[in-house]
């Protein structure tokens, strides 16, 4: 018996090490998430939007070994996410070699929220300004979910600046304004504002086959913002950022990308953004299929490669870290 008990103790403490290292999170959290620690420093670059300046955060991580004149990659994150949970991913990249430069854009994470018409292009604008100011010419664009699709614009704006695109289970596959119930911004406002650390969780626990605890992080971040004064502001920019993706469908341009391009998708992925809104059945059975979605991004795409992971969801770089850190890094040598 004591033995069994050793060998249980033992893969329990192996079990706790495999996790990512947590970072603490406060009981509450302003806009820009004062408090909160990211894997790495974060600086602020002012970005004009709408004739105003905001300071936009990110990441920019060196290389951690010798390189002559390194390549660059910028990761850009989803909707309900934030740079942060890029960070095996910058460690992985850095100890390959690269640059990683990681965005929280404008509206999200440790940036400012201001109350503005938010669009692909003026974020696309931002990162492009972003990147001048670090002196990088050439990039290669890693977006996942949201970052996707942002990432899908920058490339069509810029495509002497993207030397390679990453899509990482994008959101943007199909037009969500042909099944998806239209919802004005203050119903949109109005669902923010009744958001829980339990309905966070329900929602979070979609975008994976199994739950793992390490994975609450990404939970108890938002759900710390949620006691604040300033939730209603993180409320309107949220609201105001769903409504970019449900009307500014990039699903029309995918044969107009110039750049080789690498589609990673999670094939256990059901996906809608909206979801919640779809009371018809059958089209929650037809749409959000991402194994087909994948594979008709892929045929659109000019020069594309489609690499598909058998039982991952939506996040393959949290979910199945190695195999789509294997995929990135052949891709991107």
């Amino acid at each position: 018996m004591n033995k069994t008990i050793r060998s249980i103790s033992a893969l329990c403490v192996c079990w706790l090490l495999c996790l990512p290292l947590m970072a603490q999170v406060p009981a509450t959290l302003n806009a820009t998430m004062d408090g909160y620690d990211y894997p790495y420093e974060v600086k602020h670059l002012p970005v004009s939007v709408e004739g105003e300046q905001y300071e936009m955060a990110y990441m920019d991580v060196p290389p951690a070994r010798q390189v002559q004149n390194p390549q660059a990659v910028m990761l850009l994150h989803g909707k309900n996410f934030f740079g942060a949970y890029w960070g095996q991913t910058i460690k992985f990249l850095a100890d390959n070699g690269y640059r990683v430069i990681v965005t929280d854009q404008i509206g999200f994470g440790k940036s400012e929220k201001p109350e503005v018409y938010y669009n692909f292009h003026q974020l696309a604008e931002n990162t492009k300004a972003l990147l001048q100011h670090l002196s990088v010419q050439q990039v290669a664009v890693v977006g996942h979910s949201m970052g996707g699709m942002l990432a899908t614009r920058f490339a069509l704006l810029y495509p002497e600046m993207t030397s390679k695109l990453v899509l990482e289970n994008p959101i943007g596959l199909e037009d969500y304004r042909l099944f998806v119930p239209y919802k004005n911004l203050e119903e949109l406002y109005q669902a923010e504002l009744k958001r829980t650390e339990e309905s966070i969780r329900d929602y979070h626990q979609s975008y994976y086959t199994s739950w793992n605890p390490a994975y609450d992080e990404w939970v108890k971040v938002p759900a710390a913002q949620i006691g604040h004064p300033d939730y209603p502001k993180v409320a309107e920019a949220s609201a105001l950022t769903y409504a970019m993706i449900y009307q500014q469908p990039v699903v029309y341009e995918f044969d107009q990308l110039q750049v080789t391009t690498l589609l990673v998708i999670g094939q256990e992925d059901r996906t809608i953004v909206g979801k919640g809104y779809i009371k018809d059945k059958q089209k929650l059975q037809e749409h959000g299929q991402y194994p087909e979605l994948g594979k008709r991004t892929a045929q659109a795409i000019p020069k594309a490669k489609l690499v598909a992971l058998q039982g991952v969801g939506h996040i393959p770089h949290i979910a199945a870290t190695q195999r789509f850190h294997e995929a990135l890094l052949s891709f991107l040598k």
